[in-house]
């Protein structure tokens, strides 16, 4: 087994490394105070691909591997988790065009979608559905157009800020079954949204309700086929699941070396702070942990890329196992910094704040631990 990065897969994280240091990095602190990211932020990294990471070279995209995103996603988390992850719900929303919608709907849309000037939202999560995602209310009524929509979609990253929305609806029967996915644009009557959320961390993520009145879809907006939207919007989780790991785990490794730096500058008792055995241990702990999560999460990813018949399983172990590790990691870093970790100034805070979401988000680290249990207890 070679766990060594290819030449190019070096290229890909260099790249992303090099664009998140230069362009979001120096301005991360700024867009969260404003709880906004440009909007020309986007079309720029499209220019290196990421518009369309694991869309198929065919359909115009990148057609990168599971495990090449991960390095993406990797790469520029070490400039600010929050910009990273907003990406990867872009490219996850792509991916199902992709690979589901018609080709009209296809030549439409897409390359608006690659060129990142139409930035898309996933919208599963309601506000009496979470884990529970099959449960949704939201309801697309048959009408001689096409199809109308009414309900609420909650927690929506790009709520009132995207250009496009990647929306799960019932047209069928209670259960997962019964669900569709339909493309809602901006601007469609009947389309609102709710007031921005103020979070915890994600801050410069616009995140808020996604709400439909009466909105009128038309035909050609069904994503696929009526009722199979579930088994699409499952279909991108996995790759999701590996994307939000490797944000904590780039967003970890930026606190590791940050750390590093700060230890060996402060002095405490007359010598650099990194020359205490006990700090010491700390940082070897650190170093481990983030290691083996890595290790973990490019495993996961293989299996993925390779079709193996456990790919599920390793994702949402792997998930489980890197956000977990990568808040840790976080917090560890900011108690060696002492007091000076909760200023702002040191950038370790934001990280804190950024990271406990990824336990929740892309199925909850609980629901992680289901999938796995069951799982064990097929192959019993």
């Amino acid at each position: 087994m070679d766990f060594a990065l290819t030449e190019e897969q070096t290229a890909i994280f260099d790249m992303a490394r090099a664009f998140g240091q230069d362009n979001i990095a120096p301005h991360a602190r700024t867009w969260e105070r404003e709880g906004t990211i440009p909007k020309e932020l986007w079309p720029q990294i499209a220019e290196l691909g990421f518009g369309g990471l694991y869309v198929s070279e065919e359909g115009g995209g990148s057609g990168l591997s599971r495990l090449d995103a991960t390095l993406v996603f990797e790469a520029l988390s070490m400039a600010c988790p929050s910009v990273a992850a907003f990406l990867s719900i872009h490219n996850m929303c792509a991916k199902m065009l992709d690979s589901f919608a018609s080709d009209e709907m296809k030549a439409r849309v897409m390359p608006g979608v690659l060129s990142m000037e139409t930035v898309l939202s996933y919208c599963l999560t309601e506000p009496g559905s979470g884990s529970d995602a099959a449960a949704l209310k939201t309801r697309a009524e048959r009408s001689n157009e096409g199809y109308i929509l009414n309900g609420t979609k909650a927690f929506i990253s790009g709520g009132g800020y995207s250009d496009a929305y990647i929306v799960m609806v019932r047209t069928g029967e209670d259960g997962p079954r019964g669900i569709s996915t339909i493309y809602v644009e901006d601007g469609t009557p009947g389309l609102s949204f709710g007031g921005l959320e103020d979070k915890m961390g994600w801050r410069s993520q616009p995140t808020a309700q996604v709400q439909f009145d009466d909105c009128n879809i038309p035909a050609h907006n069904l994503v696929g086929e009526e009722n199979k939207g579930f088994s699409y919007a499952m279909a991108g989780l996995d790759g999701g699941r590996l994307n939000i790991a490797a944000c904590s785990l780039g967003a970890a490794q930026q606190a590791l070396d940050m750390t590093l730096t700060y230890m060996g500058e402060r002095k405490a008792f007359g010598k650099p702070i990194d020359q205490f055995q006990a700090l010491q241990f700390r940082l070897a702990d650190l170093e481990i942990q983030l290691q083996a999560a890595r290790t973990f999460l490019r495993q996961a990813a293989w299996k993925l890329d390779t079709g193996a018949p456990d790919a599920t399983k390793f994702c949402a172990m792997a998930k489980k196992f890197v956000t977990e590790a990568g808040s840790n990691i976080v917090n560890q870093c900011l108690q060696l910094h002492g007091g000076y970790g909760y200023l702002a100034d040191y950038g370790i805070e934001k990280l804190v704040r950024d990271l406990r979401v990824h336990e929740i988000l892309e199925g909850t680290n609980e629901i992680m631990r289901l999938i796995v249990a069951r799982q064990m207890l097929a192959e019993r």
